[in-house]
């Protein structure tokens, strides 16, 4: 598995030391209040995990499973909702937690539906990656980990044809790798 890593661009101890400063952000934005997180499965799991632990807030947690690039190594344009419903959220102010902003197609859609249908207050965006690159969408992180090139990363929650999301760091993927797995 870590053959398959071109090279490692962010260290676990590194993501980790982000992650307590984008924790001490949320809790003081978040003071005196109860946010709900709703975590994107399954690329969101490993960073729900390590950041929820390190705000210091009473959070409500639900999550919420899409997918928008089908086996690919780009954002296929549609986000289909794995779900037949959404999580009750009326009147909250809600964290949308992914593992990466990429297209911001995902994330818009998500963020719509979690205030057209499900009720939601506010709905914030935090993310661990942010692509540096032009959007078809206008979408803005309020909490980002990392800004990073326009290149397919795996690891800590990044898959990869399902593979790779239990990497403790974050790789670029090797181009043989990719031709392997498609």
């Amino acid at each position: 598995m870590h053959n398959d890593i071109d090279h490692v661009l962010l260290h676990e101890t590194t993501i980790l030391s982000r992650l307590d400063a984008m924790a001490r952000d949320i809790t003081r934005d978040y003071q005196g209040q109860m946010p709900t997180v709703v975590c994107i499965l399954q690329g969101g799991i490993i960073l729900m995990a390590d950041l929820l632990r390190r705000i210091q807030l009473p959070l409500l947690i639900e999550t919420i499973a899409v997918s928008s690039y089908h086996g690919g190594t780009e954002s296929s344009g549609v986000v289909t909702f794995n779900q037949t419903s959404l999580p009750d959220l009326t009147g909250k102010h809600v964290i949308l937690l992914d593992d990466i902003l990429d297209t911001g197609r995902t994330l818009e859609a998500i963020r719509h539906r979690l205030v057209q249908e499900a009720g939601a207050a506010s709905v914030k965006l935090c993310v661990l990656l942010n692509k540096r690159k032009d959007r078809p969408c206008q979408v803005a992180a309020d909490y980002v980990g990392f800004e990073i090139g326009d290149e397919f990363v795996v690891g800590y929650g990044l898959d990869y044809q399902g593979q790779y999301r239990n990497l403790p760091y974050i790789g670029v993927l090797k181009e043989s790798a990719i031709q392997r797995l498609a």
